[in-house]
């Protein structure tokens, strides 16, 4: 597992430059932000630049990990479409191709012509990147390959990556919105159990130097067969009597009520998912509360994997409360990750209906749980 392990934080580690490259070149960053007026506002190529990043990225992280392990082909999902129609109304196929040159003329369709900026965005595609994965020894685990799938979400939390900045603005270590909160998430299942077994969590923009160059951060965990492994720093126990959560400014206000008895003033606000469990994983809150069917398979596997690897998870809270109700205290419904929900919408079949907790200790789930059940 070391081999794919290292491909995954690689492809990851490549999605970052390019996410960062977006937000650093100008003839990106242009199309990245702009809104065309009068004739030219209906050209969708300038409209779904923002949407081609994040496919971009994806087909990026599909087209390495097949190289290297070419029995996931099928095997690989993730949130975005890759046909695109541009200005004259050609549909488009976006996929990386075997030259640098290639993948740029392909683009360019997609751009309506515009050859200096997706030459920019075929230079970071066709980077080799490399780094130094943990160690053979240290990932002793045999993982069938022909029993795993793979989820994707190449640009999680994308309102902030466009709009965002760096904020300094922070509670406790968490911040509520800004360019730390978008994250690029790598989840590997099992599709036999439907249960995580690996994850990597890139952040593009967790720092920058002095001279504005941003500098991004990668988490990692392993969790199968009863063996955990990590790259999660250890934390100091903490002192607080109180929960921390952190949870969606738009959450419910009876629910926001009910998990303020147990918080005071250790209730936190953050966008995207992945960063909210990725605050969870880091200890920066003890859980992550969503009642809402906003999150999907694509934004919980990669974090759900790594929250297993430390001694967490990801529940249903629907189910985990009906549970309750019926039947008292028992086994939690972990989320999966091969079945989708038959009876929602086609673009609603992957959400976690029924909205999550997310939490790194059995006792904090069960003290959420018994808050929420009184409502």
């Amino acid at each position: 597992m070391a081999g794919l392990l290292t491909a995954l934080l690689c492809a990851s580690e490549k999605s970052a430059n390019i996410a960062r490259a977006c937000k650093r070149e100008e003839e990106l960053f242009q199309l990245l932000i702009e809104e065309k007026k009068g004739p030219e506002k209906n050209k969708k190529f300038v409209q779904d630049f923002k949407t081609l990043a994040d496919v971009i990225i994806q087909e990026v992280i599909k087209h390495d990990l097949e190289k290297k392990f070419p029995e996931l082909a099928s095997h690989i999902a993730g949130e975005e479409s890759n046909h695109f129609e541009n200005g004259l109304g050609e549909t488009i196929i976006v996929k990386v191709c075997k030259t640098e040159q290639a993948t740029a003329e392909l683009i360019s369709k997609v751009l309506d012509g515009n050859l200096k900026a997706a030459g920019l965005l075929s230079k970071c595609i066709h980077e080799d990147i490399r780094i130094d994965g943990p160690a053979s020894e240290e990932l002793n685990i045999d993982i069938p390959m022909d029993t795993i799938g793979i989820w994707v979400d190449p640009i999680d939390s994308t309102n902030q990556y466009i709009k965002g900045q760096l904020e300094e603005k922070y509670k406790s270590g968490i911040h509520s919105s800004g360019l730390k909160s978008a994250t690029v998430l790598i989840g590997v299942f099992d599709r036999n159990s439907g249960q995580p077994i690996m994850g990597v969590i890139n952040v593009p923009f967790n720092d920058v130097d002095p001279i504005l160059r941003w500098k991004g951060k990668y988490y990692w965990g392993i969790s199968y067969n009863g063996t955990n492994i990590h790259s999660i720093p250890k934390q100091l126990p903490a002192h607080h009597k109180l929960l921390s959560i952190v949870m969606s400014s738009s959450e419910k206000e009876d629910i926001t009520k009910a998990l303020a008895h147990l918080c005071g003033d250790k209730l936190y606000y953050a966008s995207g998912a992945g960063y909210k469990i990725l605050c969870t994983i880091l200890g920066l809150a003890d859980a992550y509360v969503v009642t809402a069917d906003t999150t999907f398979k694509w934004d919980t596997c990669a974090p759900h994997a790594i929250l297993k690897s430390i001694g967490g998870g990801i529940v249903n809270l629907a189910k985990t409360l009906a549970e309750v109700k019926s039947r008292g205290p028992g086994v939690n419904p972990e989320l999966q990750y091969k079945m989708p929900d038959e009876e929602s919408k086609e673009t609603e079949k992957w959400a976690n209906t029924g909205g999550l907790v997310a939490y790194r200790s059995q006792q904090h789930l069960e003290t959420i749980i018994n808050a929420l059940s009184v409502e």
